[in-house]
């Protein structure tokens, strides 16, 4: 019977190292974050982050008499921590006002010691309730992505007919004022039935409709009801995607970006604490667009535009050959024949083709890249900030067409700075339609801060109160339970930090529910063990019959428990997830702690001993 409670070493040894490994990567939690001021060049400029900027910027807050803790140094920014969050809007508010070409953000760094960083051992995300940031609230304006996509079809249209030889009079796309929609006006009732087999046939998702006039024949085209829902999804779904590659890109961490109804999506940034600086990060945008240059300027519709370099103005083609949103991945690198920045492109199928048939047909002549930027600049007036949509287009190269070309090339013409910014911007596509900031909040770092407190307090207070209940209950066997607990409590948030869970508010009130459930399975072994002693069992036995015989219902009750959490992260958003994360997590600790850890500890004890009675 004495064999019954013990346990081999491996198993101690095991037991030993995972606490061992959990308290590690749970560790850098306590050291927190430093309020930080965040260096780095804005898009498109060729401005280095580099020991000559961090020399100037030291010159000016010793001026101001401004110190700061550290300074950390990459190629892409410059980040200096500071003491407190005063300290950090005293810099903050000097660098933004004396650095041009650079952007000035406030964040939040997490002051985690360099050799736990070399392990990869990294604190938890904090939510925007518990660290502060920004939240806005983004329309969709469907109306003008609808007129946008209609203006594809006119141009496929002009493309169809002259290929067919049908001869049209206007083709025109009003505006949402006039209804919208695609209207075709010919001079002659046969060629209107040609044109409407041809477009009946290809483009089943257009309605169309005869709008004859006394002077002339004509259809009007639109998106069926069905087709109109599509692409409206489509476009969130897009914009969405967009929205979250472009954040991820830029390196802000965890961001929530999710639909709300049909046009609008909701972007949180926590952490970041200038609500100005994020929406540069949102509304910059940066594409290209392949021409064929107007040699002899007898094509219709022909403009004109600047070049990059300075050189004379360069008139081009109306048509275009491939948009930027036919681009699936672009990757700054270098031209291996000249050794200058350039721009890879890939292209998706239906764009590789049109270029490949536009090259075949055009070798050795003149193509060019036009370069189209749009930002958003925020600037105050009259004390209160007003942002600006700026849209600037320029040629930033002109090649004459050696060889045909299609899926995969480059793009030259760039400083180095401008080509990474660039891929980063086509990495992260196009938004399908436009959008606008209808709702914006900033949450300061001193709410988040008390948010955090708050929610420490709740979880000590529980924590406390638990582990008094289980001594005066349980005795001896209880300070085993509160051991358990406690592990149970390092091996969760080290679980939380390895995976870079995003801990809110909710997740905190998973904490604090998961503290008290996960006793649950030793209060049962514990009841367990103190029927067999009342029915005459030796001490022994009865621990050995505590957890064999209370298994199954700890196993049924953890079980439904852990449906129901999974069941909240799938249907969830948001902040229920968090909840549900922590709460699933903390099921799979507590069964591992309750059970395991706190068996072994029992074993170690009184395993292998003769005993008269137990402490329970």
């Amino acid at each position: 019977m004495t064999q019954l409670n013990h346990y081999s070493a491996w198993k101690y040894l095991f037991i030993a190292m995972v606490i061992s490994v959990c308290a590690l990567y749970a560790l850098p939690n306590i050291y927190g974050k430093d309020p930080s001021v965040q260096i780095s060049p804005e898009y498109a400029q060729s401005i280095e982050v580099d020991e000559a900027l961090k020399n100037k910027i030291d010159q000016q807050l010793q001026q101001a008499n401004i110190e700061y803790l550290k300074a950390d140094l990459s190629s892409k920014q410059l980040l200096l921590r500071f003491k407190d969050t005063d300290t950090q809007l005293q810099a903050y508010s000097l660098l933004k006002e004396s650095l041009q070409g650079f952007t000035v953000a406030q964040n939040l760094a997490p002051a985690t010691p360099e050799w736990l960083r070399a392990l990869g051992a990294k604190p938890m995300y904090l939510g925007l309730d518990l660290q502060g940031g920004v939240h806005f609230l983004m329309q969709v304006d469907m109306q003008t992505a609808v007129r946008q996509e209609e203006q594809k079809y006119v141009s496929e249209f002009r493309t169809l007919f002259r290929e067919n030889k049908l001869h049209y009079k206007s083709i025109l796309n009003p505006d949402a004022k006039s209804g919208g929609g695609i209207q075709i006006s010919f001079n002659d009732v046969e060629t209107k039935e040609k044109i409407r087999k041809l477009v009946a046939k290809d483009y089943i998702e257009l309605t169309i409709v005869d709008k004859d006039r006394a002077s002339e024949f004509g259809l009007y085209l639109s998106l069926t009801e069905k087709s109109l829902k599509e692409f409206k999804q489509r476009a969130l779904e897009q914009n969405t995607t967009t929205l979250r590659n472009r954040v991820n890109e830029l390196g802000v961490a965890e961001p929530v970006i999710q639909r709300q109804g049909d046009e609008r999506v909701v972007v949180q940034l926590p952490g970041v604490q200038n609500p100005g600086e994020a929406k540069k990060i949102l509304g910059a945008t940066a594409t290209l667009e392949f021409r064929l240059v107007d040699e002899d300027g007898s094509s219709y519709g022909a403009r004109t535009y600047k070049q990059r370099d300075g050189s004379a103005p360069v008139t081009l083609k109306r048509k275009v050959i491939v948009t930027g949103d036919q681009i699936v991945d672009a990757a700054a690198s270098v031209d291996q024949r000249s050794g200058s920045p350039a721009t890879f492109v890939t292209l998706d199928a239906k764009g590789a083709k049109r270029m490949y048939d536009v090259t075949t047909e055009n070798v050795g002549k003149p193509m060019a890249v036009v370069f189209i930027e749009t930002t958003l600049k925020t600037k105050e007036v009259d004390g209160e900030e007003v942002t600006t949509r700026t849209f600037e287009e320029e040629v930033i190269s002109v090649a004459v067409i050696r060889e045909a070309f299609g899926k995969r090339f480059q793009v030259t013409g760039l400083k180095a700075s401008e080509s990474r910014n660039l891929a980063l911007l086509l990495r992260a596509g196009a938004l399908k339609a436009p959008m606008e900031i209808i709702e914006e909040r900033t949450i300061g770092p001193s709410l988040g801060k008390e948010s955090v407190e708050r929610g420490m307090l709740s979880i000590m207070i529980g924590f406390v109160a638990v582990l008094v209940f289980m001594v005066v209950r349980y005795s001896v066997f209880g300070l085993v339970a509160n051991f358990a607990l406690l592990m149970n409590v390092i091996i969760l948030v080290a679980l939380l930090s390895l995976l870079q869970a995003t801990l809110t508010l909710p997740g905190i009130a998973g904490i604090v529910l998961t503290l008290g459930m996960a006793v649950d399975a030793n209060v049962l072994i514990f009841e367990r063990i103190r029927e067999e002693l009342a029915q005459g069992s030796t001490p022994q036995a009865s621990i050995h019959a505590g957890y064999e015989k209370a298994f199954g219902t700890i196993a049924d009750s953890n079980i439904t428990t852990l449906i129901a959490a999974v069941m909240l992260f799938g249907f969830g958003t948001g902040p229920i997830k968090g909840f549900a994360i922590t709460l699933s997590l903390g099921i799979i600790t507590s069964m591992f702690t309750a059970i395991i850890v706190s068996r072994a500890t029992i074993n170690y004890l009184y395993g292998g001993k003769k005993l008269q009675s137990l402490p329970v």
